[in-house]
């Protein structure tokens, strides 16, 4: 087995992949504090130079994850009310014109594994487990974009995904969204499998402009 030897261009490019499921994976809108990034406390972790962690820091904050404040240091991004509304109107868009292209593209079989995702909270409320809860309903967005099969779509919401995302796992404990969101989600399946476009692309897109009014009314962290 023949391996080529790592090069800068493949040690940034790790070091990015890496620092982005990080930011991905990292509970943004818990709470106002900013969060900082230590760029020596990066490169130990990662085992690298610093050359590539600089490198990989610069993408993100071209990609508008990272901002550099002078003589404080780096910053994860957060968005204010105003911009996550507006992702969330376009995540919207995008995840409804998805469901619509699953109705016609889909497979049965492919349509049908929605329902698993929510096996688990068949007998239990989903508020009791908040957490197992809404990673499946992290998943169940991620699996429409999929399910549609847009290239192009699956393109446009990947970045979008993460503030998304972030802002999603933050106000699903509030105000009754898990009991509401899983009725939602079981509604949207069920219009899949009937081959519904209409309907599919109706509910999907209406489930998430849901979340972008809850934002504007009850997320005040945001400001």
């Amino acid at each position: 087995m023949t391996l080529p030897p790592l090069n800068a261009t493949s040690l940034r490019d790790q070091a990015y992949a890496l620092l982005k499921e990080a930011i991905a994976a990292t509970d943004i809108y818990n709470g106002r504090q900013d969060i900082r990034l230590d760029e020596r406390q990066l490169t130990a972790a990662l085992g690298v130079s610093r050359t590539p962690v600089r490198e990989a820091l610069s993408i993100l904050e071209q990609e508008g994850f990272l901002r550099t404040v002078p003589r404080r240091g780096i910053f994860i991004v957060r968005k204010s009310k105003r911009e996550m509304i507006e992702m969330i109107q376009m995540w919207a868009a995008l995840e409804s014109m998805s469901a619509r292209l699953a109705t016609l593209h889909a497979s049965d079989a492919e349509i049908g594994k929605l329902r698993h995702l929510f096996d688990e909270f068949e007998n239990s409320p989903p508020a009791e487990h908040i957490g197992e809860y809404s990673d499946a309903n992290i998943a169940f967005h991620q699996k429409i974009i999929k399910l549609g099969g847009s290239r192009l779509i699956a393109a446009a919401t990947k970045n979008l995904f993460i503030h998304v995302r972030a802002i999603r796992k933050a106000t699903i404990s509030q105000n009754d969204r898990a009991s509401r969101s899983i009725v939602d989600h079981l509604k949207i399946i069920e219009a899949l499998e009937r081959r519904d476009t209409e309907l599919a692309e109706r509910l999907t897109r209406q489930h998430t402009l849901d979340l972008a009014t809850h934002v504007e009314r009850y997320c005040d962290f945001l400001d």
